[in-house]
Formats: structure tokens, C-alpha cells, sequence
């Protein structure tokens, strides 16, 4: 865990309150836990109640600590102050109530006087805080370093095409790309605060990203560093959301009992509910598919509504026996990780993405929103996915096409190609993630001590 003569260094880690962002924040901070830094990870009560059990029953109790911030009364309940099933049109509203509570924050840095504080990039009024205490502050993407410079090109260079043709969007999600770079942009002047360092930490590698992070280091200006690709272990206990019961033993039992890569498993991430059309139309293409599956269904809370209401009819009992439907929390790296596991249908976010990879497993990408058609076109380009064609009118699944993908993933040849390739990289990236993650760790402890010395 660190030399006992070794100086060390306190770290305030505040990542955006959605699950996705959270996970890669939590893995850093147990490297830096590592290697003899003190990490506080700030976040709201639901969130912090989640991740709880992991660092308790684990050995970073000692070196990581929680530090709960309370925001302000608003019209979203504490049960909503995180992005785990709440309702997409009240995300501007949690952002809103979370920028309420910079005084909260303030107090809390006051009191810790940590030498460096570690902000979510979507969070940028945070470092104006920071500021408030002397205390320097760097960005943090959870993202792809394609996304990024994706959008920062955009932002800056809109009527000029993005540089890499690999990264080329349809109509309908280059509208939706022009939406995120106005939302971005709704930044007021006193959260612009420029930090000592022009430095952002991104949580991807340079084997597979490479000449994005340097497209992104020339369009900012600023020093990219990658942290390397994180994924969790799937040996230890899940993280509160991925709870370990009797359910997820007899899921992964299930799975055991299946032949080797014929299942693929279904998942659109935390934060977006499938309309019940798309649903329809998913059930339809992985029943033509004829493989094993187990599909993640969930609602926003408060609007829970019977999953048997929005498939098709009899759509269990046809599937029954190559079949399962979780409609809670599933433990994602432990399904992906079973030998059965020939394909994983994604939504695209970029940590189930790195998590697919790293165990070996080929990626049928169906992007939903945001950065995910970036992501997907990424695995395309890298070797590691199949997008699966839309329409080209409005954008929409079609069962034919998702049942085509999913059989040639699985049991086709171009599978047995994607699984050689997708092993090509998870060595490789992990070779060179290991390196990027020691150069980390000395830059940060270079900027701490830089901060200790001005006092």
C-alpha cells in the first residue's frame, strides 16, 4: 500500500452522480490507494450508500474514506439526487441542484484541505471552488478520447469535416451531437476558472486511442493523460448496485449450463430506459437470433411497469429455457466473464465497452444517445464490434438486422474473427495500461507535492 516513509498525499474525487461516472472515479482512487494517497470520494447519500460495502469489505477502508454532500431542498427528493432510474427530462434538474450546493461544497474543502482535487469535465464549476481554497484542480473524462475530440472539433470547427473517417455519423446523430455541444456550452463565465496545470485525466488508453488524445491535446491546448482502461474485477463483491443474492447465483449457474459462446448478454446501461417499441423490436431480433440470452430490462422509478406488458406476446414462453429476463441489477462482469458469453449487445457506454473487451468478449453495438454512436463507431474501427444497421428515415431497429448481427457475432465466422481480435487488444491494452497508470501516479504526486511546497 505505500512505503510508511513515504510522503502522503490527500485526494477529493468528485464525479458527476451517475453510476457510469462514479465506477471509473472508484477505480482510480483505489490505484491511488495504492500507492500511499489518502482518497476522498464526494458524492450524495444515495450514491455513497451504493459503493459503501465495496470499500468496507475490501482493504481500501483505510486509505479511501466517503464524504457525503447534502444539496439543497429542490423538487428532486434525496431518492433522485443520482442518475440510477431517474427520468431523463429531470437530468437538468439534478445538474441545477447539484450547482446549488457550491457552498456545501466550499465548507467541506475548507475543512479537508486536500492537496488536489479531481472534478468530473461535465462538472467544471467545481475548480472555481477549488479556487476559493488554493486548491489546484483537474478535469476528469470518463468518456472516450474520440468522443471528446469529436465534440471539441465540432464545437470549434462545425462546418469542417472531423479528420478521422472512421468517426462519421448519420444525419439523425450528428443532430443529436449538435444538441450535446449546445448543452456543454451552457456554462456561466464565473465556473470558467483556468487551472495551474492544463491537464486532463482520461480514463482510456493510448494503444487504442492514440491519435484521439493527440487530436484533442492540439485542439485544447492542454496535456492529455491517460489513466489506461479501468475495469473492475469481477471477483469482488459487486459495488451496491451489482448486490451478490441468490438471483445472480442462479443467473451465472444458468449461464454455466450453457454451451460455450452461445449466449449473448443484453444491456443498455443505467441511465436509459427502452421505449417499449424498441423493446418490441430487440425481443423480435434476439428470438429470430435463436441464441441464449439474458436481457437487463429497467424503468425509471416510480415508473416500474411489469416487463411482461411491453414484450410481445408469449414472448417468454417461446423463449423459455434459452432465455432470461433480469429486471434489476444484473452483475454485468461476472455474466461477461462466463465462457458461454459469445457477444455482448451494448448500448455503448464507454465502461461497458472496456469491460466487453477485457474479457475477450465481441460487441454488438445498438448506440441509444450521446456519445454512444461515437463509441460504437470506435469498436468498428478497432475490430472489436458490429453496429447494427438503423433505418436510415428515422433511426429505428429492425429485427432482421439485429437477429443478422447477433447470429454472425455468435455463431458465424466474422465471429471467430472478432474474438481473435478482441484478444489482440485486451493484451495489448492491458500491457500498455499498466504503464500509463505508474506514469499517472507520479504526475500526480509531482502536483501535490508542487502544492505542499507553495504553503
Amino acid at each position: 500500500m505505500g512505503s510508511s516513509g513515504e510522503e502522503k498525499f490527500k485526494v477529493f474525487m468528485f464525479p458527476w452522480l451517475a453510476h457510469g461516472h462514479i465506477s471509473p472515479f472508484l477505480e482510480l482512487a483505489k490505484n491511488l490507494s495504492h500507492r500511499n494517497f489518502d482518497v476522498y470520494i464526494c458524492s450524495t447519500p444515495v450514491n455513497l450508500k451504493s459503493i459503501k460495502n465495496k470499500i468496507i469489505t475490501e482493504k481500501y477502508s483505510i486509505f479511501m474514506h466517503l464524504v457525503e454532500l447534502h444539496l439543497p431542498d429542490s423538487e428532486l427528493p434525496p431518492h433522485y439526487h443520482t442518475t440510477n432510474g431517474l427520468p431523463l427530462h429531470l437530468q437538468p434538474a439534478l445538474f441545477k441542484t447539484l450547482k446549488m450546493a457550491k457552498s456545501n461544497l466550499s465548507i467541506l474543502l475548507k475543512n479537508l484541505q486536500p492537496d488536489l482535487l479531481i472534478h468530473d469535465i461535465l462538472l467544471e464549476w467545481v475548480a472555481s471552488v477549488a479556487s476559493l481554497h488554493k486548491i489546484p484542480a483537474l478535469q476528469f473524462t470518463t468518456s472516450s478520447a474520440a468522443m471528446c475530440s469529436y465534440f471539441c472539433h465540432l464545437e470549434r470547427y462545425p462546418e469542417i469535416e472531423f479528420p478521422f473517417p472512421a468517426i462519421r455519423l448519420t444525419d439523425y446523430e450528428q443532430s443529436m451531437a449538435f444538441n450535446m455541444v449546445e448543452s456543454a456550452q451552457e456554462v456561466s463565465e464565473d465556473d470558467q476558472v483556468e487551472t495551474d496545470y492544463g491537464i486532463i485525466l482520461m480514463n482510456s488508453s493510448r494503444e487504442i486511442e492514440g491519435k484521439y488524445m493527440d487530436y484533442l491535446a492540439e485542439l485544447m491546448n492542454w496535456e492529455i493523460v491517460p489513466l489506461g482502461a479501468m475495469v473492475q474485477d469481477p471477483n469482488n463483491i459487486g459495488d451496491g448496485n451489482e448486490v451478490v443474492d441468490d438471483d445472480d447465483t442462479k443467473l451465472i449457474e444458468w449461464l454455466g449450463g450453457k454451451d460455450e459462446r452461445s449466449s449473448v448478454f443484453v444491456s443498455f446501461g443505467t441511465e436509459y430506459f427502452l421505449k417499449r417499441e424498441e423493446i418490441q423490436e430487440i425481443a423480435y431480433g434476439l428470438e429470430m437470433s435463436n441464441v441464449n440470452l439474458i436481457w437487463v430490462i429497467r424503468s425509471p422509478k416510480g415508473e416500474e411497469i411489469r416487463v411482461e406488458e411491453l414484450l410481445p406476446e408469449r414472448f417468454l414462453e417461446r423463449v423459455q429455457g434459452r432465455g432470461m429476463i433480469v429486471e434489476k441489477w444484473a452483475p454485468q462482469a461476472k455474466i461477461l466473464k462466463q465462457s458461454s458469453i459469445g457477444g455482448f449487445v451494448s448500448h455503448c457506454g464507454w465502461n461497458s465497452l472496456m469491460e466487453s473487451i477485457d474479457f475477450g468478449v465481441p460487441i454488438i453495438a445498438m448506440p441509444m444517445q450521446l456519445d454512444q454512436p461515437l463509441n460504437a463507431k470506435l469498436m468498428v474501427e478497432l475490430g472489436v464490434g458490429v453496429e447494427v444497421v438503423r433505418d436510415g428515415v428515422n433511426w429505428r431497429l429492425r429485427r432482421e438486422d439485429i437477429a443478422k448481427v447477433i447470429r454472425d457475432v455468435v455463431v458465424g465466422e466474422r465471429g471467430e474473427i472478432l474474438r481473435r481480435k478482441v484478444a489482440e487488444q485486451r493484451d495489448s491494452i492491458r500491457a500498455r495500461s499498466r504503464e500509463e497508470m505508474e506514469g499517472v501516479m507520479l504526475k500526480l504526486k509531482e502536483l501535490c507535492g508542487k502544492r505542499r511546497q507553495a504553503m
